[in-house]
């Protein structure tokens, strides 16, 4: 994930610890008991979500379109 950057919106947890969601990819969701460890399990996360888009887009076909303003 090297010179990615990654918007995590994070929630305290009732029972504790605190809950991340990432906003550009939703699948990847993690908790942790402090905002260290949120963040560690996060990039985990993130990194297993990419990986599984990165195996699917290898086997569907692709389109690119260019979209100007």
């Amino acid at each position: 994930m090297e010179g990615r950057k990654f918007t995590i919106r994070i929630e305290e947890a009732p029972e504790g610890g605190y809950t991340g969601q990432c906003m550009e990819l939703p699948g990847a969701i993690s908790e942790g008991d402090t905002i260290e460890e949120l963040k560690a399990n996060m990039t985990e996360a993130i990194e297993l979500v990419l990986e599984s888009l990165e195996e699917r887009a290898k086997k569907d076909r692709k389109l690119v379109i260019e979209i100007s303003n």
